[in-house]
Formats: structure tokens, sequence, C-alpha cells
């Protein structure tokens, strides 16, 4: 099993920034792809970001250019850095862990962006 704890998120107004983190600990050893999905009210769930173990990332259209993910192995934690915030980013973030063919869910970090 792993377990996935979120942290970071808040509330902010547009244009500011946040920086989202989440430690795996478990079974980690095979953990390859991690990364951020989010779910806006009323909406489903989204990929944001996502980064294998040795680095290759991939973007929503929506975040490019605006949120970056990165991954420390060495503490099995990956990061999103969110610049430029809108209010439609405004949703609970979900750290995802893919080990084998299994994928794990952390609990979320609720991310509010004013206008």
């Amino acid at each position: 099993q792993v377990q996935l704890v979120e942290s970071g998120g808040g509330l902010v107004q547009a244009g500011e920034s946040l920086r989202l983190s989440c430690a795996a600990s478990g079974s980690t050893f095979s953990i390859n792809a991690m990364g951020w999905y989010r779910q806006a009210p009323g909406k489903q769930r989204e990929l944001v970001a996502v980064i294998s173990y040795g680095g290759s990332t991939n973007y929503a259209d929506s975040v490019k250019g605006r949120f970056t993910i990165s991954r420390d192995n060495a503490k099995n934690t990956v990061y999103l850095q969110m610049n430029s915030l809108k209010p439609e980013d405004t949703a609970v973030y979900y750290c995802n862990a893919k080990r084998n063919i299994v994928d794990y869910w952390g609990k979320g970090t609720l991310v509010t962006v004013s206008s």
C-alpha cells in the first residue's frame, strides 16, 4: 500500500502563487508516475500534471506555462508550483501515484482563488 498526504492548499487572490506538496509513504518502491488531478464543484476530476520517475512531464493545456510539476525521488515527494492563479483553478487538488498497475490517491487539498 501507498499513502499520499497533500499539503499547501489555501485561499489566494487571482494572480498569486501556491505550492502544493505530496509525500508518499508505505510501499513506495516501484512507484513510477506521480501527478496532480483536480476536481471543481460539479465537474469531473481532471488531470493537471504528471511526472514520470525519470522526470518527463505532461500538463493540461489550461495550466501550461503557469504550473510546474517536480519530484524528489529520494523524498518520495511530488510538488506542484502554481503561478498566475485564476478563479477557474479553484478545486480540490488530489495527488496520484501509480505503482505497477494500481492507482493511489491522496485525500485532497482545497485551492480557492478569489477574483
